[in-house]
């Protein structure tokens, strides 16, 4: 493509902001407009998983989130007495490809991800409603009645895209995830938990994630089974969550004690069924807005970032914004859907309740050999280049943190 093509996209999430670096990356003028007044993220955590970063490199792309959170370097994962179940080689995977994971809070890599956009122009209490193609040129109408138009148009606004609703309907089904999800970050030390730990517990229904994000710093996670109808309406606050963690591990009830209440968040996981096709003309999704996944393999942040070296790549070897988009697309169906399907399996594999699942899920991990753990988790903690549309992904493993 020949001369300066022009962007916007819609959101200025961890999808939006990384979409923008990488078109501005190569060669696109590139405008974000987000719905929120203010550029904040909850008070939660993740993991930048190997891939995401591998696949930012291949734009030279460095946020140098080493310097921000803390590398993972042990996992374990240990039932709801804090007896060892399994430790897992993410460490020994992430060694072996030279990348790797980073745990961090979402504030600390949307500091990171501005930085790196710092000379992008961001418009905020800009709520997508609608778009028109026009055309080899896309339009968005906002709800302050405003319009913008360029060469291309990226949907990065999330679960409830408006992008989204145009391409797939108004009536699009969610899918709950049949548990209640409790979330904080915290000034942390227990004498069980050492530096740059990833600890996950499991119990009957019930799940506890411990997470070294760094500088001192814990983020944590709880799940319980429960019922859409119970957990949309769910308001015991930090005395509900101690009390459903009664008789576990101390490391575990003392992240909680010492969260203040207001840094506690609460929240259903969703999911939709997997949509295709993401656009039409100059027009695409991607990453929450194109397939949002629910967490147990900690791949929601990677694949919005995948998708938008993949995206940057395609765009800038195609001879036309629409082929490129369509070359982006083919590139990743097939990996991103893995990845929700794969998700959701393990999702209900670890969310196990009752003593016979329970005893199943620890004894298939506590038993399975290591050569085929590390087949299981390598292949999504590996960026498949900007033109596959595969990879295999696991057909059952662990979380790698949300």
């Amino acid at each position: 493509m020949n001369g300066t093509r022009t962007a916007i996209v819609i959101g200025a999430g961890i999808g939006g902001l990384t979409t923008a670096i990488a078109l501005r990356r190569v060669g696109f003028d590139v405008e974000v407009f987000e719905r929120a007044p203010e550029l904040r993220a909850a008070g939660f955590g993740l993991s930048v998983m190997s891939n995401a970063t591998a696949a930012l490199a291949t734009l030279d792309i460095d946020l140098g989130l080493e310097k921000r959170g803390r590398v993972m370097e042990t996992y374990h994962v240990k039932d709801w007495k804090g007896r060892l179940i399994r430790e897992f080689p993410f460490p020994e995977i992430t060694r072996r490809i030279g990348v790797p994971c980073v745990c961090i809070s979402r504030a600390d890599l949307l500091a990171a991800l501005l930085d790196a956009a710092a000379d992008i122009p961001v418009a905020l209490d800009s709520a997508a409603e609608r778009f028109e193609v026009a055309g080899d040129r896309a339009r968005v109408r906002f709800a302050d009645g405003r319009w913008a138009e360029a060469d291309l148009l990226v949907g990065a606004d999330g679960f409830n895209s408006a992008i989204r609703r145009q391409i797939a309907g108004p009536d699009e089904p969610v899918r709950d995830s049949g548990y209640i999800a409790w979330l904080g970050i915290t000034e942390y030390s227990h004498p069980r938990f050492a530096p740059g730990s990833v600890v996950h517990l499991w119990g009957d229904g019930m799940r506890f994630g411990l997470v070294d994000i760094g500088r001192g710093r814990l983020y944590w996670w709880g799940t319980k089974n429960m019922p859409f109808a119970e957990s949309s309406t769910w308001d015991g606050g930090k005395a509900g969550v101690l009390d459903a963690y009664s008789g576990w591990p101390d490391e575990v009830r003392e992240a909680i004690r010492v969260t203040p209440p207001e840094d506690l968040l609460t929240l259903n996981t969703r999911d939709r069924p997997f949509l295709r096709p993401w656009g039409t003309g100059p027009v695409t999704l991607l990453g929450d807005a194109a397939h949002p996944m629910l967490t147990s393999l900690g791949q929601g942040s990677a694949m919005a970032m995948e998708d938008a070296a993949v995206l940057a790549q395609h765009l800038r070897d195609a001879p036309d914004v629409p082929s490129g988009l369509r070359g982006y697309e083919a590139a990743r169906y097939d990996r991103t859907r893995m990845i929700v399907e794969a998700t959701r399996s393990i999702s209900d594999f670890e969310q196990s309740q009752g003593p016979v699942r329970r005893r199943v899920r620890d004894a298939y991990f506590r038993w399975m050999s290591h050569r085929n753990l590390v087949g299981k988790l390598e292949p999504a903690l590996t960026f498949p280049g900007a033109g596959l549309p595969g990879a295999g992904l696991p057909g059952a493993g662990a979380g790698a943190g949300r």
